[in-house]
C-alpha cells in the first residue's frame, strides 16, 4: 500500500467521522407518530426535514447549515427535529415529498404552521425561523 492511499483513508476517516459526530448532535426522530407525541410532552413546535438520499442539495444543508452549534442549540430549544427521506421512511400523504429539501414546521398535533424548501446557508435559514415565529406569534 502505498503512502498517498494510506494518508487519503485517514483524511477520509476523520471526515466522516466528524461529519457523523455534527449528524449524531442533532438527534434526528425518524418516526411522525413519535415526534408528534414528543413534541407535545415538551410543549415544543415539530421540524420536518424531508430529504432524499442521494439529494446533492439535502446533503450541502446538512453540511453547510445544519451542521452549525449554535444553529443547533437554537433549534433543539424550540423543535423537535423530525428527518424523513423519501427514499426511506413512510411520510403522511399530506406532506410533499418531492423538491427535497423540503422543510416543514407543525405544531404538536399535526398542523403545518409553515413550510420551505430548498437549501439555505446558515443566515438564510435564522431569517426562516424568524418568520416561522412571526406566525406562530400571530396564531396566539
Amino acid at each position: 500500500m502505498s503512502k498517498i492511499f494510506f494518508i487519503k483513508n485517514i483524511i477520509f476517516s476523520i471526515v466522516l467521522l466528524a461529519t457523523n459526530m455534527n449528524a449524531a448532535e442533532l438527534k434526528w426522530e425518524h418516526n411522525y407518530n413519535k415526534a408528534l407525541i414528543k413534541a407535545e410532552k415538551e410543549k415544543k413546535s415539530v421540524y420536518l426535514f424531508i430529504g432524499a438520499d442521494r439529494c446533492k442539495h439535502c446533503k450541502r444543508f446538512k453540511e453547510q447549515t445544519l451542521s452549525d452549534k449554535e444553529l443547533i442549540k437554537y433549534m433543539k430549544k424550540d423543535y423537535v427535529l423530525l428527518y424523513m427521506s423519501r427514499d426511506q421512511h413512510k411520510i403522511p400523504n399530506k406532506f410533499e415529498i418531492y423538491g427535497a429539501p423540503r422543510h416543514y414546521f407543525l405544531t404538536s398535533d399535526g398542523k403545518i404552521i409553515a413550510d420551505t424548501q430548498g437549501s439555505r446557508e446558515i443566515t438564510g435559514w435564522y431569517d426562516v425561523l424568524d418568520e416561522v415565529d412571526l406566525i406562530k406569534d400571530e396564531e396566539k
